[in-house]
């Protein structure tokens, strides 16, 4: 299983949010800057984030993007579910939809995935933007300074 660039972009995005966390509303060009990414890819990724409460965006000159929470209680899970779906190893073990196969009676496979969904599950809703804060200042990888025009 492979996430796409939603999931691994959006993250990234939402981690600069949580380091600025309590801070003025950070613009998304600042984000794509220090994240080297795109600004139109990441305004696309933000509506989809915005609109599922994970984050809010301030309109004006002194405008931008800011959590909708504390860091804490935003799960990696919350992040990649939003951008990528519900987490399915293969569809008939989907969180939301567990679609049922003509096999699913019999098929040993199924349980297999459905341990490997739980295992990623488990994982993601395990880590949240504050753990990842602060794993990021204990390995020395602070976020850079917002310069104060900005």
């Amino acid at each position: 299983m492979r996430l796409s660039t939603r999931g691994h972009y959006g993250l990234k995005a939402v981690f600069d949010l949580a380091q600025h966390y309590g801070a003025k509303p950070i613009p998304l060009k600042s984000v794509a800057e220090r994240q080297h990414l795109s600004e139109n890819y990441l305004e696309q990724l933000m509506a989809m984030l915005r609109k599922a409460g994970l984050v809010k965006s301030v309109r004006g000159a002194q405008g931008g993007y800011i959590l909708a929470r504390e860091p804490g209680l935003i799960r990696v899970g919350d992040i990649v579910r939003v951008l990528e779906g519900p987490i399915a190893p293969v569809y008939c073990v989907s969180e939301e939809d567990q679609g049922c196969c003509d096999e699913a009676d019999y098929c040993i496979t199924r349980t297999v995935w459905a341990r490997v969904r739980d295992g990623i599950a488990a994982v993601l809703d395990g880590i949240s933007l504050a753990d990842l804060c602060s794993e990021a200042e204990e390995a020395g990888m602070c976020c850079k300074e917002v310069p104060k025009g900005e």
